[in-house]
């Protein structure tokens, strides 16, 4: 009694010898040729004979790994560049492509199985959307425009804004805060050094950083150290000036004397 043995379907000659590689768990970069070739082709002696074009294709197959086959029986080559050439390199770059066209394949069918499962309903913008159209046809508008009409125009504009602006209000000047001099910047100083016995030039002119108050600041830091009252430290070129104080500065009584110059 004859029992029927139903066999796999395979694509082509790749996907059934990485069925093999993957049946016998073995390492696709060092495939046992030969019980893999052994494997090969007691499959294809069981295959139908029906498909010759199909059946070509595993033959050639089969004829390349009975040549990889004798190839390992010979001594090794070695190519131009010293190393010993495999003979298995070129099926094994060709299963490794396939693998991967195989793997991106099942993907692409995962996802086309996933949208299978989703719908889209028609579009349905309200027909007064739809049908809508600009209020002004910008070619109409222009027609018969001339230069002398786009000057007019433009004359109109410059008279309506002219006639927005307050003739009051425009000859306001601008408000500028009175600068401070030096005796004024002294005391200041001396009040501040009552609660701080050592403090930066940065602390001085942290309300006000314009030009003017850095420079009054600076000429009275020079003064104040002229009159021996404070010293100064800078370790490095750019950095922050330290101050420290050297006396009680409710004893600073020449500064009542001082007269700014000029």
């Amino acid at each position: 009694m004859v029992i029927p043995v139903k066999l796999e379907v395979f694509e082509g000659p790749l996907d059934l010898l990485l069925h093999l590689i993957e049946k016998n768990k073995v390492d696709i970069y060092d495939i046992p040729i030969v019980s893999i070739t052994d494997q090969y082709m007691v499959f294809i002696r069981q295959m139908e004979h029906e498909d010759l074009s199909a059946m070509s294709e595993f033959m050639l197959m089969a004829a390349t790994l009975l040549d990889i086959k004798c190839r390992m029986l010979l001594p090794k080559q070695v190519n131009e560049e010293g190393e010993i050439e495999d003979p298995r390199a070129d099926l094994v770059e060709k299963l490794l492509e396939y693998k991967t066209y195989k793997y991106m394949s099942g993907e692409l069918r995962q996802m086309l199985e996933q949208a299978s499962g989703a719908c889209f309903r028609e579009p349905d913008i309200p027909a007064e959307i739809r049908n809508r159209k600009e209020p002004v046809d910008p070619v109409q508008l222009l027609g018969g425009m001339t230069l002398s009409e786009l000057n007019r125009i433009f004359e109109s504009i410059v008279r309506r804004k002219q006639d927005r602006v307050d003739p009051i209000r425009s000859t306001f000047g601008r408000i500028v805060k009175e600068p401070v001099n030096v005796s004024q910047k002294l005391s200041e100083i001396r009040n501040y050094a009552l609660e701080h016995t050592c403090f930066s030039f940065e602390d001085l002119i942290e309300d006000g950083k314009d030009r003017f108050t850095m420079v009054v600041t600076f000429l009275s830091i020079l003064e104040l150290i002229k009159m021996g009252h404070i010293k100064v430290i800078q370790e490095r070129l750019f950095d922050d000036i330290r101050i420290e104080v050297l006396n009680d500065p409710e004893s600073w009584k020449d500064l009542s004397d001082y007269k700014d110059e000029g």
